[in-house]
């Protein structure tokens, strides 16, 4: 087992589909965090490819410049997925609750997830589905910055340093064969930790750790 039982709890363990039953139509990360995330996505995803956005909300940090075949988008409030425009289908689901996704295998050339790894306490599950969705070679970025709510968050996650965090991502992937090893972008700011830690802006952590979907094996 990846993480022990105490590891998945959450200081509010009521259901997540009561937390995000009202719209937050707020960002998560400063402006500096979103360019750093749409200039990777520039730079990793490939145009006229299909996309699946895991827990998404109103804001898409696709490039605008971008066109791709299809995007799905899946998160936990329909309010929310309705303003996202660059979405062509969106599906709303508890991964906490199920963590399958209602996907066919292979069907993605990337899968996506921003600022929401944290609250995932099935990781190990959903990396799977993940995997099983994107086609071979495929590539899934996971963003995440210092931010999160505190009370939904994992407790790995919440008493783990940020490189801990970030070594827990990698594990995460690491748990499901045939992922390649995870690449990791870090960007920290010099701004003091705790001007961080209240949000100013320009000071948001960038965090990026992606792994591609090896070729299956061919066997003789």
């Amino acid at each position: 087992m990846l993480l022990q039982p105490d590891q998945r709890t959450k200081l509010d363990d009521s259901s997540d589909t009561f937390f995000y039953d009202a719209p937050r139509f707020v960002t998560h990360v400063d402006d500096g965090f979103i360019r750093q995330l749409t200039d990777l996505y520039k730079e990793r995803l490939s145009p006229n490819s299909r996309i699946f956005d895991l827990m998404s909300s109103w804001v898409s940090h696709l490039p605008k410049d971008l066109a791709f075949e299809h995007v799905e988008g899946h998160g936990m409030n329909a309010e929310e997925l309705a303003k996202n425009r660059r979405l062509n289908h969106y599906f709303v689901q508890n991964l906490n609750e199920n963590p399958k996704l209602p996907l066919a295998d292979q069907s993605f050339d990337a899968v996506l997830n921003t600022v929401s790894v944290q609250y995932l306490q099935q990781p190990e599950v959903v990396f799977g589905e993940i995997y099983r969705v994107l086609k071979p070679g495929g590539i899934a970025i996971v963003s995440f910055s210092n931010r999160m709510f505190y009370q939904k968050a994992i407790a790995a996650w919440r008493d783990g340093s940020e490189t801990r965090r970030v070594n827990l991502v990698k594990s995460y992937f690491g748990a499901v064969p045939g992922f390649s090893s995870p690449d990791v972008i870090t960007h920290t700011p010099s701004a003091p930790s705790i001007l961080q830690m209240l949000g100013m802006p320009g000071c948001d952590p960038f965090y990026a750790v992606i792994a591609e979907r090896l070729e299956p094996l061919v066997t003789p």
